[in-house]
């Protein structure tokens, strides 16, 4: 056989594999469970289907009509904040009602091959894969009517694939992919001047790019989520350094540490109003079928681990993993508060707190954005809920749809996808989207302002003043037949 025809059949055998790929990435493995049945406090778990090559669901980019919106949830009202943005994502409200927006994007993908070839492939698809603007914008709604009449660039120099920003007591701090910069910054000025300083180095890009940022109630503390490179540590624990974790800055020191690990891509983070705790919302794992792993809402106390890639759900075992697991690790790995559904990619979360004008069905629980799904059949996701909680600041079965509609009937196209959340100076609920350039403004029509969930108060356990028995009698004992017994 001659050289020209060898490569022809070598070419043939590669066309024949790609299309192979395509075909059941596009039509294999569905879903038969509703998304309910991966949602809640005790989520269904089915048994794992690894699969070499995703199922997937790409939702194209459609935009809105002039006139269309999302779909408000029952007592709700929904219009249009801001329109005509860059790929806006995260948010964040100031002091005064400045509404910071980072029109932002992950930094170029590095890695070639198939596999750098069609996540390049899906992400154009799905409008995700254009270059970063690099640049926060400032919105002003100097009238308070509800829409954004002013707004300017607030800042582009210095920023490279920027996402958390996070505000206290004169100095405003954003997390560009690869690293945390602070800025002295009082709210009033149109833009940000100045030079910033460099408060940490960041593992940067990876699947994972964004990064979240939170001030303590104190301002002391600055938490940061850095979500994972790869799937499952794909490329080895080296490439995992740092990663798949949330870090704690002290801001007056500059030291760090990290306040909690195996979370595979954490991001929005909040203070919960009725106990101080911090949450955070997570995107789990894929490529084990359609409904695993379900992406969670929990809270997050100082050295907890979550399992990342060794264990899902405090005892699930992820069998494609062979790295070393550090040891004991599954005694001590926590189970999440809340399912939020099968590769629902929740990415923006907000507590019900007090000023805000959702009305009573939304006064104790957290708004939670899902971008939505690219790998799921039927898709998932694309929508804003509302996760009640109880007095005791724990999460409750029953989601309230906040907002809807963002994906066509067929599932096929998408209008838009929420990524982020913020209050407005009106008590508004405020929700970036991404594909379509829009911020969109949720209230209740006529509501008042919330007074914001009660605190949960709790009286301390008696201290004990004396030892109760006798200290050594947990130490006596005797051997009997080659056996100890106490």
């Amino acid at each position: 056989m001659s050289i020209k025809h060898k490569l022809l059949a070598a070419l043939g055998i590669v066309v024949v594999a790609l299309l192979v790929f395509a075909i059941y990435a596009w039509y294999g493995n569905p879903s038969d469970k509703p998304i309910s049945a991966t949602t809640g406090t005790d989520p269904e778990l089915v048994e794992a289907e690894t699969r070499w090559i995703p199922s997937v669901s790409l939702a194209e980019p459609a935009g809105w009509g002039a006139n269309d919106a999302p779909v408000a949830g029952e007592g709700l009202r929904v219009t249009r904040f801001a329109a005509g943005l860059d790929h806006p994502r995260t948010m964040l409200a100031l002091p005064n009602g400045d509404i910071l927006v980072a029109e932002t994007n992950g930094p170029p993908q590095e890695g070639g091959g198939i596999t750098g070839f069609f996540k390049r492939l899906f992400m154009d698809r799905v409008g995700a894969g254009v270059p970063s603007p690099d640049r926060i914008m400032l919105l002003r709604d100097s009238d308070g009517d509800g829409q954004a009449d002013q707004r300017s660039t607030f800042r582009s120099e210095d920023l490279s694939s920027p996402s958390g920003m996070a505000y206290g007591e004169g100095r405003l701090y954003i997390a560009n992919h690869d690293a945390v910069l602070a800025f002295d910054f009082e709210p009033g000025p149109a833009s940000l001047t100045g030079e910033p300083e460099k408060l940490m180095d960041l593992p940067g890009g990876g699947d994972h790019w964004m990064r979240a940022l939170l001030l303590s109630p104190d301002n002391g503390k600055l938490y940061v989520a850095v979500g994972s490179a790869t799937n499952i540590a794909d490329s080895g624990l080296e490439a995992e350094q740092g990663r798949a974790a949330i870090w704690e800055i002290d801001t007056a020191t500059g030291q760090r540490r990290q306040f909690a690990g195996g979370l595979r891509n954490p991001n929005a983070m909040a203070w919960n109003p009725s106990t101080e705790e911090l949450w955070t919302v997570v995107n789990e794992r894929d490529m084990i079928g359609p409904d695993l792993v379900p992406d969670y809402l929990t809270n997050v106390p100082v050295g907890a681990q979550y399992g990342w890639p060794w264990i899902y759900w405090k005892d699930q075992y992820d069998d494609r993993v062979d790295l070393p697991m550090p040891l004991y690790m599954n005694e001590y790995v926590r189970r999440p508060e809340y399912a939020l559904g099968a590769h629902t990619a929740p990415l923006g979360m907000l507590f019900s707190t007090g000023g805000n004008r959702m009305g009573t069905s939304f006064g104790n629980g957290a708004f939670i954005a899902r971008h939505g799904s690219w790998n799921r059949k039927p898709p998932s996701g694309y929508d804003v809920i509302f996760v009640p909680f109880d007095a005791n600041g724990n999460p409750q079965d029953g989601v309230k749809q906040v907002l809807t509609g963002f994906l066509t009937d067929d599932g096929g196209e998408a209008r838009g996808r929420p990524v982020w959340l913020a209050w407005d100076g009106q008590g508004g609920l405020l929700v970036s989207d991404d594909t379509a350039g829009i911020i969109w403004r949720v209230i209740a029509p006529g509501a008042e302002a919330s007074e914001g969930p009660a605190p949960v108060e709790v009286d301390s356990m008696p201290p004990v003043k004396n030892l109760q028995g006798d200290p050594n009698a947990q130490f006596k004992g005797s051997l009997e037949d080659d056996y100890a017994t106490y």
